[in-house]
């Protein structure tokens, strides 16, 4: 065998250790299947397996215990390229903490060969028993022998989909099992049963691998090979590139704002509270300020209050928090009572409220107006941020009306209800 994929014939493995056998044979399978080394991308994970990525002449990518298959999904999605083989190579700890990537992965078919290299403990860290620890088997932290049986993650891969899942001792060539696996289109799995030999072979010195396996009723066989299209990618026309120059806001208006300026709008979800100050926010900027907005809702983001906190400055903003607002903007109940604790804090400042809403108790001068009846539920936000507006504009009205252009949505709002009341 050459150095077309290993680089070194000196392997950094323990002396015993079945992880050669899982290195050479790759490298052997790769040579058969005639795969270009750059066309191969081998991701492991902690563990000692981990130690052989830089060995490897193929691209490699070596991440948290655990993780290798979650980053090979990403790699192989984003790849999206048959051309490529995705490597994993993984422990039986590792299989264990990421068993779940693992179920999906093989569910959903993504294109990748994982190799679990089950050596039945936590090899690099001490030899603790890990979910696939048969049986029996005695490590140090289960000195008595594990009580109960290890996950079959053939079985399981097979349950749920995988194009092939197969369990092999590794012993000997098995080059054949890994060409197999690599050439499978979609999710493959091959489970190489080994025996660590410093902690297995300490705690279990009377074992054999094989009675091991055995009593552990760990079938050694082929458990799938079907075909299943792999999982592949649909691609959005004309996405959005990531490297494409920032969506700059041109400075266009002016602002003589002198001091900074903290408002808050409360209404309820599906009241377009967010998209206002958004709009706010985006005008703000446009006018030469500085501006933090902070978006607060429940987690089922359909129900309850939408509010949303904006500062403007002509300074830095260092903290986004509104502790004591300038102004209160409400325009429902369920927004009066998110903001209630704040508005009865106010000492000072300007509460404007819906004037079908009850006036909570406050030392802020209070404005009413009729908000829902003017504008309906969805505009009343919006509508309410052009009427404090119209009495002190801390940003141009213009500016707001610039954004609201801009937004792609100026086709669904009454301009002219928005720009044309009586400033009370």
């Amino acid at each position: 065998m050459g150095d077309k994929y290993l680089s070194t014939s000196e392997l950094p493995f323990c002396k015993g250790c079945g992880h050669h056998l899982v290195a050479r044979n790759t490298e052997k399978a790769l040579e058969a299947i005639g795969l270009n080394p750059l066309d191969v991308i081998l991701v492991t994970d902690i563990g000692c397996h981990g130690i052989i990525d830089r060995k490897f002449h193929t691209h490699t990518v070596h991440g948290l215990h655990g993780r290798s298959v979650a980053l090979a999904a990403g790699i192989t999605l984003g790849l999206n390229n048959p051309s490529k083989k995705v490597i994993v190579y993984i422990g039986d700890g590792g299989a264990t903490i990421g068993l779940q990537h693992l179920i999906e992965a093989a569910h959903r078919n993504f294109d990748m060969t994982v190799i679990i290299h089950n050596n039945m403990l936590y090899g690099m860290t001490g030899g603790q028993a890990s979910g696939l620890t048969p049986c029996g088997f005695k490590t140090t932290t289960s000195p008595e022998g594990k009580p109960y049986s290890g996950y079959d993650l053939c079985r399981k891969a097979n349950n749920v989909g995988a194009s092939y899942a197969r369990r092999i001792i590794g012993t000997g060539d098995y080059s054949g099992h890994l060409a197999e696996a690599f050439e499978t289109e979609g999710f493959s799995l091959l489970e190489v049963m080994e025996i660590c030999p410093s902690y297995g072979v300490k705690f279990n010195p009377d074992r054999k691998l094989t009675e091991i396996i055995e009593q552990a009723d760990l079938k050694v066989k082929l458990y799938s090979n079907q075909i299943r299209k792999r999982y592949q990618v649909h691609l959005r026309d004309n996405p959005i590139s990531l490297f494409k120059e920032k969506n700059e806001i041109e400075i266009e208006f002016h602002s003589e704002l002198k001091d900074t300026f903290s408002l808050i709008l409360s209404g309820s979800a599906g009241g377009g509270v967010q998209l206002a100050t958004e709009l706010f926010a985006q005008a703000a900027i446009a006018s030469g300020l500085d501006v933090s907005k902070k978006g607060n809702y429940p987690v089922t983001v359909g129900t309850g209050f939408s509010s949303s906190d904006i500062i403007v400055s002509p300074d830095p903003i260092l903290f986004t928090g509104v502790k004591d607002p300038d102004v209160v903007i409400i325009v429902s109940k369920d927004g009066l009572e998110h903001c209630r604790a704040v508005i009865e804090r106010m000492k000072n400042g300007l509460l404007i409220i819906d004037e079908n809403i009850d006036t909570p108790i406050t030392g802020a001068e209070v404005l009413k107006h009729d908000f829902h009846g003017i504008a309906g539920a969805r505009s009343a936000a919006l509508y309410a941020l052009f009427f404090y507006l119209h009495r002190n504009p801390v940003i141009p009205v213009d500016a707001l009306v610039s954004a609201l252009g801009k937004s792609g949505i100026s086709d669904k709002v009454d301009l002219d209800m928005l720009l044309n009341f009586k400033i009370e």
